[in-house]
């Protein structure tokens, strides 16, 4: 009953809302008002300064200037934040659907009408061109869109006469607390990515952002209370390591989402799965373009250099590996030329094509894997180790890189270089092409570049990779479809988003109808009220 009465006060906030959403432009409610400001919590719908004693700087990554500072969450902090997500969770998920679509539809609404503000946002902490940023935050707009249809994914199964007089009923039911763990290259993305699948359908969701980039998720969650998701539904916790172990190992938390490195991946599937949680974990990838010699030239080109060297190479689907099959090596100096002719510069100067990367470290590790080439055989046609931009040279800058006479051996190869480098292989032939591949330990996409359909066909078929696109450079699905990454690139038994995403946030309820006692020769006998009917067909299915 109170239950039920918790939801009826969840329905009247979400009308309340329904006739204000407008163009709003949001204050930094999420940030403090100091010199440099500190990222607030989200904890029970309210943004709360941390009491916490250690902090993370947060830099700039074009100028590598301090913005801001993120909190290492304390114990007590993330106690709160998961009592919130559980105290809530039964007005939630008792909520009608249509109610929570509901909140999704003005969800969407607010996401378009401050698109900007949260691209600025992303490109100021993250570094990637304003352009790119603005199809990062639209890209995880669509999937909140999809989530607006949610109510054709959640529908359950019957099957009438199972048995003589007996029927079987299936429901899709809420789990309870659900947790994203979100990465740095992406950080409008992947939350939207996460917290509105498992929101839509009921859950209450805890969210990590990476501590590198907080402020897109902060105003992400301002504009999810705003569209009238009740308080404590969502709630936001920082930090690192300690995060992460306390998600991994809450009793509370039902299923974990992740996207990031292999290394942190794998260690939150393993421990989280040990702790009885589903976890789906999107890790690592090198992904592999493979050129025929009757593809479309010009297109093929241009396909490459933005597959490659787009948002830096920072992003798990960038094509990092180029196969040029017969003829097609001929084109390389071509590839070389045009990528000459990208822009670097910080990502909110008009014209650039690039920014930088996320920290000194990560432009010392991928000059260390482009050095690794040199050392192992390969050939350096272009280097973007020493580029300097001016008026930004204390920036993460590395320019496209390409290295030619690669082989599988090698270290570049090997590694996921996460930059602005195209490692180029050469085969005789398609089939030796697909063995490359998959031998590769990586699943996560693949592309042919061919106006053959046989060859496009013979491919898409005999490659063993998630995500295959034909004369298409970086296929990630629309949401209608999930995003399925395979191999060493994922763990889990279920996808992001898509249909597959309800079947890893919701359990399974079976319901057995045993109709005999709905017999009127039956209930001429002993008649039963209805509420006592139900009990006593639920009694049935539980025993």
């Amino acid at each position: 009953m109170a239950a039920v009465i918790a939801a009826a006060v969840v329905r009247a906030r979400i009308l309340q809302v329904s006739s204000r959403v407008n163009s709003t432009r949001y204050p930094s409610s999420s940030f403090s008002s100091s010199s440099v400001s500190t990222v607030k919590l989200f904890i029970n719908g309210k943004f709360v300064e941390s009491g916490s004693d250690k902090w993370i700087d947060i830099h700039n990554p074009a100028t590598n200037e301090v913005i801001g500072r993120v909190p290492q969450t304390t114990k007590a902090e993330m106690d709160a934040a998961i009592a919130s997500c559980k105290h809530t969770f039964p007005a939630w998920a008792d909520t009608s659907v249509l109610s929570r679509q509901q909140v999704l539809l003005r969800y969407q609404q607010l996401i378009k009408e401050n698109l900007k503000e949260i691209a600025k946002l992303i490109t100021l902490e993250q570094g990637k061109t304003l352009a790119d940023a603005e199809g990062d935050v639209f890209r995880g707009l669509q999937v909140v869109e999809h989530a607006c249809s949610v109510t054709s994914l959640l529908l359950g199964e019957t099957m009438p006469s199972i048995t003589k007089d007996m029927d079987i009923y299936s429901y899709r039911l809420p789990l309870g607390v659900c947790a994203g763990i979100a990465p740095f290259n992406f950080p409008a993305m992947i939350p939207l990515w996460m917290f509105p699948m498992a929101m839509v359908c009921g859950n209450t969701f805890l969210m990590k952002p990476s501590e590198r980039v907080p402020g897109a998720t902060m105003l992400l969650a301002k504009l999810f209370q705003d569209s009238g998701a009740p308080d404590g539904t969502l709630n936001i916790i920082h930090g690192q390591h300690e995060a992460v172990n306390y998600i991994c190992d809450h009793p509370d938390i039902k299923a974990i989402s992740f996207v990031g490195s292999n290394q942190a991946g794998e260690y939150i599937f393993e421990r989280g799965s040990r702790h009885g949680k589903r976890v789906q974990a999107n890790m690592g990838a090198k992904n592999h373009g493979v050129v025929m010699p009757d593809a479309n030239k010009e297109n093929t080109l241009n396909q490459l250099v933005g597959a490659a060297f787009g948002a830096a190479g920072q992003r798990c689907m960038a094509l990092s590996t180029a196969i040029l099959v017969g003829e097609a090596k001929k084109w390389l100096p071509e590839l070389v030329e045009r990528a000459k002719n990208l822009r670097v510069n910080a990502g909110d100067q008009p014209g650039a094509d690039l920014g930088p990367l996320i920290t000194p470290q990560a432009k010392e590790r991928v000059c260390n894997l482009i050095d690794s080439g040199t050392r192992e055989g390969a050939s350096i046609l272009l280097d973007g180790r020493k580029i300097k931009v001016k008026g930004y040279e204390n920036g993460n800058f590395v320019g496209p890189t390409i290295i030619s006479n690669v082989k599988p051996n090698m270290t570049c190869y090997k590694e996921e270089i996460f930059g602005p480098v195209l490692v180029v292989l050469e085969t005789d032939t398609l089939d030796e092409a697909i063995k490359i591949v998959n031998d590769n330990p990586y699943g996560n996409g693949t592309a042919i570049f061919t106006t053959n359909g046989a060859t496009a066909r013979k491919y898409s078929h005999l490659v063993d990779v998630g995500q295959v696109g034909v004369n298409v450079p970086i296929p990630v699905p629309l949401p209608m479809f999930s995003f399925t990454g395979s191999r060493a690139s994922f763990r889990g038994d279920t996808n992001f988003y898509g249909k597959q995403v309800t079947l890893s946030l919701k359990k399974i309820f079976s319901l057995r109808n045993f109709l005999n006692i709905f017999r009127s020769k039956d209930s001429a006998k002993k008649a039963l009220p209805a509420a006592s009917v139900r009990s006593y067909v639920v009694q049935q299915c539980c025993q």
